[in-house]
């Protein structure tokens, strides 16, 4: 049981870097995905599959968002298996959105990282 409470805070600190890192520290919000990650979903109604290279370069654009106390991001969930996890993200004010992130990470090398994101954008 030990193990996998270490695990669950791992993984809750790989999405706390995300979520930092949205705030506008691009370093920071990469260094959460793995270099081979997917980013899939909605915004704006236009579907985008790929890469998270474009979230970053948007992310690198916004004034701080985190400073402005508009946005607000809580885990739902966190599930690990071995060294596999999924969790739920909910987002508030961010970029003048509301969204639900779905989040596969693996551990690698002893490491957890983001292997892929699905988002569906509320509002």
């Amino acid at each position: 049981m030990k193990n996998r409470l270490e695990d669950v805070a791992s993984v809750r600190s790989v999405l706390d870097a995300y979520v930092e890192g949205s705030g506008g520290d691009v370093a920071r919000l990469r260094s959460a995905f793995h270099p081979d990650a997917r980013m899939n979903g909605y915004f704006s109604g236009k579907l985008g599959i790929g890469s998270p290279e474009p979230f970053f370069s948007e992310v690198a654009k916004l004034d701080p968002v985190t400073s402005t106390g508009k946005y607000h991001a809580e885990i739902e969930s966190i599930e690990v298996m071995g060294d596999v996890a999924t969790a739920t993200l909910v987002e508030t004010g961010f970029m003048g959105s509301d969204f639900i992130d779905f989040f596969h990470l693996i551990r690698v090398d002893g490491e957890w990282k983001i292997i892929s994101k699905t988002f569906y954008q509320a509002s």
